[in-house]
């Protein structure tokens, strides 16, 4: 059994935004080497996600505008988590809603996906360095 790990390192800006990073996880997979295993991917900081969907641009706005209905960011005093001098506790529930990470099936060497799927980091919280966690373990 073979082990293998990476890093993928973001700076986005904007409040929130969704970056496909599917060729990266897949060159993360071919410099592994592995055929046959299982692929982890995580976001590593508490106010972003790694989630898998369709690369559709309607689709991100659809995201944007529920996640607004359901974790709206104002006003920021709604939130006790705010209270303590933070104003993004909209962000920490967004990322649970969109998920931490992914598991993905590797065959053949490749991503073992179903159509359309592809993998996106999502920023609810943007303006510093955050990491995503690729972690593939197989033969």
């Amino acid at each position: 059994m073979k082990s293998f790990r990476k890093e993928l390192t973001f700076n986005i800006q904007s409040k929130c935004s969704f970056t496909n990073i599917t060729r990266d996880v897949r060159e993360a997979l071919k410099e592994s080497g592995i055929k046959e295993g299982l692929l982890l991917c995580n976001a590593m900081h508490i106010t972003a996600s790694v989630f898998i969907n369709d690369n559709e641009p309607g689709l991100h706005e659809d995201y944007v505008q529920w996640l607004d209905r359901l974790a709206p960011h104002e006003p920021v005093d709604q939130y006790k988590h705010n209270l303590a001098g933070e104003d993004n506790a909209d962000s920490h529930l967004r990322r649970q809603i969109m998920g931490r990470e992914v598991v993905i099936a590797v065959t053949n060497g490749e991503l073992d996906f179903g159509p359309w799927e592809q993998i996106f980091y999502g920023e609810f919280d943007g303006g510093r360095k955050k990491r995503v966690l690729i972690k593939i373990i197989g033969e």
